[in-house]
């Protein structure tokens, strides 16, 4: 049918709009069956999200309603980002959309809501997988939007509705989702009767959790991600917050609900200091006009030599 077209579909002009208007089809339409599919497996089946979250703590395990508050901060900025998808016009925007987040942000809304129904029947084993696929996809996204589409003040629009959901999407899975989902599959977790086996996998999870926000504190200090900074801080704030939690994994946990946010304030600082300071330096004066060369007006350059041979080749 393409062949058919009165036009050249060969031309990269065109197979790129071609592509802009795919994603503007089916980006929504993802989105709507992933919002769709976590409200029906939380609002109407039972057990719901959440409580096949309780029948499997964890020594990981988040809040399960601090998590529905965070996935709830990226379907806003997904909707905003399905928005800039219809009316972008500058040519960098459809370009970051087009080859940069538009195909595995598709996906990724495709799988998180595979994942749902995976949870609701408690096939953990599959619903690692799925986690496992959106944590790849997610982490493929942002490494192309960082290197190929850098985030600028010039395009602010593009930084709030591209760069930010995608960014905070990739911390559903790494922060602790993926980790947690492992935890179930493996068996480490305890019965919610038996509290006092909480420390089941506690060292695991201590390790787990101090590599993962050991990685965010780094890109936070680096880059001063005020949204990779916010959501981490979230999601350590969702596990402690939910008790019991063995010693190890509550103190990481907690340090890093301090620590990001501290390091972002001190990486800003350092940056605006050491602007200023390098700002601030010796100011060339004028000569005086006693230095002037006789016969120079005051204001005028030096003549400079010029190369012929070099000018003309």
């Amino acid at each position: 049918m393409m062949e058919d077209l009165p036009i050249d579909t060969s031309h990269p002009a065109v197979r790129d709009y071609l592509a802009l208007i795919r994603l503007q089809v089916l980006t929504p339409l993802s989105l709507l069956v992933n919002i769709a599919t976590l409200m029906v497996c939380t609002f109407v089946l039972d057990p719901n999200l959440g409580q096949i979250s309780k029948l499997y703590p964890s020594a990981i395990s988040p809040k399960p309603s601090m998590i529905a508050v965070f996935i709830v901060a990226i379907y806003i900025g997904q909707v905003g980002y399905c928005v800039l998808l219809v009316l972008a016009r500058k040519p960098e925007t459809k370009r970051a959309l087009i080859k940069g987040c538009g195909f595995p942000l598709m996906l990724a809304n495709w799988v998180m809501a595979f994942w749902a129904i995976a949870w609701i029947f408690q096939a953990f084993l599959l619903s690692t997988i799925c986690l496992g696929i959106l944590l790849a996809l997610l982490l493929y996204a942002n490494i192309v939007l960082l290197i190929y589409h850098a985030p600028t003040s010039q395009r602010p629009l593009d930084v709030a509705f591209i760069h930010a959901p995608v960014r905070a999407f990739l911390l559903f899975p790494m922060g602790v989702m993926f980790p947690y989902s492992l935890f179930v599959t493996l068996g480490l977790t305890w019965s919610p009767g038996e509290p006092q086996h909480y420390s089941r996998g506690q060292w695991a999870g201590c390790a787990v959790l101090l590599g993962v926000n050991l990685l965010g504190l780094l890109v936070i200090i680096l880059r001063r991600d005020i949204v990779w900074c916010a959501a981490a801080t979230w999601i350590c704030a969702s596990v402690w917050s939910l008790k019991p939690k063995p010693a190890p994994v509550f103190f990481v946990v907690v340090m890093f609900t301090v620590l990001h946010p501290a390091a972002l304030i001190a990486s800003s600082l350092w940056v605006w200091f050491r602007g200023r300071t390098g700002r601030t330096g010796p100011i060339a004066l004028p000569p005086d006009e006693e230095d002037r060369p006789a016969g120079r007006p005051a204001g005028e350059r030096p003549a400079r030599e010029v190369d012929t041979e070099a000018l003309w080749g």
